[in-house]
């Protein structure tokens, strides 16, 4: 079961956090259900480093001064690894075989209030309403 969804509308499995004395960073896994896509975000102080377990899909990540536009697609699956770095946008996608899971190493630690937030238009379109 998750702990948590997402802003973007993917499913959070808390792994490392405050509860074993990490206090500068934390280890969730995220799941994004076959088919779907994120809503498109950027974190304020957070980046993440991600490892993806399984599933394949594609990530959009764009810098603040890029148009979203011009920014290219990312294919991902599994044993590739990324960053999503402070105050880029973001968004991503699981092919419609399987559910895309990926390790996300985040710092400072996962949740912070008030962290991510809303971006009108990525590059995998508006996001999908996801039914977890």
């Amino acid at each position: 079961e998750p702990d948590a969804t997402a802003p973007d509308g993917s499913e959070i499995r808390l792994l490392i956090d405050d509860r074993h004395a990490a206090r500068r960073a934390s280890l969730v896994e995220v799941t994004l259900p076959a088919g779907q896509v994120s809503k498109p975000v950027y974190h304020r102080t957070v980046e993440e480093i991600w490892y993806i377990l399984e599933g394949s899909g594609q990530v959009w990540r764009c810098p603040p001064t890029s148009a979203p536009e011009t920014v290219p697609l990312m294919l991902v699956s599994p044993g590739d690894a990324l960053t999503i770095p402070t105050g880029w946008r973001f968004q991503f996608s699981a092919d419609t075989g399987a559910p895309l899971r990926f390790l996300c190493y985040t710092c400072p630690p996962w949740p912070v209030e008030d962290e991510a937030h809303a971006e009108g238009k990525g590059g995998l379109g508006k996001g999908t309403e996801v039914s977890l």
